[in-house]
């Protein structure tokens, strides 16, 4: 009978050591997706921010997009470091910037309105979208809550 309650004790313990074993293995698999996901997005947007300077190097200028593109009114989606940086070269050309759209609209500092994304978005002719790691599911949620162009930095960027 001994035996028993040993051998079923030991047993109980292999289960909580596996169980444990499984959340913690869970936990760092997520930890490490997580980590790998900041260093993508941390990763494009340094080579966004690579190819911006490069283009200013070149003496190109970010409003021949939209000049070429036909956009006159833009809003900026994001306005963390890169759309901050947007605001400041477009805001003494033909560049309308008529509002920023961001999640933390409360604390944010600019010149313009800075909108909620649960606001009535102004027409435009474009929103510029910032986070570029994250367009296409920003660009899905803009969709449902507006009919203009959104377009990516990165293609602006990149198209000069």
């Amino acid at each position: 009978m001994r035996k028993k309650i040993c051998l079923f004790i030991l047993m109980v313990i292999v289960g909580i050591i596996t169980i444990i074993e499984y959340i913690l293995l869970h936990t760092k698999k997520k930890e490490a997706i997580d980590c790998k996901r900041m260093s993508d997005k941390h990763l494009e947007l340094m080579l966004l921010l690579n190819q911006w300077l490069k283009i200013k190097q070149e003496e190109k200028k970010v409003e021949d997009y939209f000049y070429r593109n036909r956009i006159k009114t833009i809003a900026i989606y994001g306005m963390s470091y890169i759309g901050e940086r947007l605001f400041e070269e477009l805001k003494n050309t033909d560049i309308e910037i008529k509002y920023a759209i961001d999640k933390n609209n409360e604390s944010i500092y600019v010149d313009i309105d800075v909108l909620s994304v649960d606001e009535v978005l102004p027409k435009v002719d474009a929103i510029i979208v910032t986070p570029v790691y994250f367009f296409d599911e920003i660009k899905d949620m803009l969709q449902k809550k507006t009919v203009c162009r959104i377009i990516s930095l990165e293609d602006v960027i990149y198209k000069l």
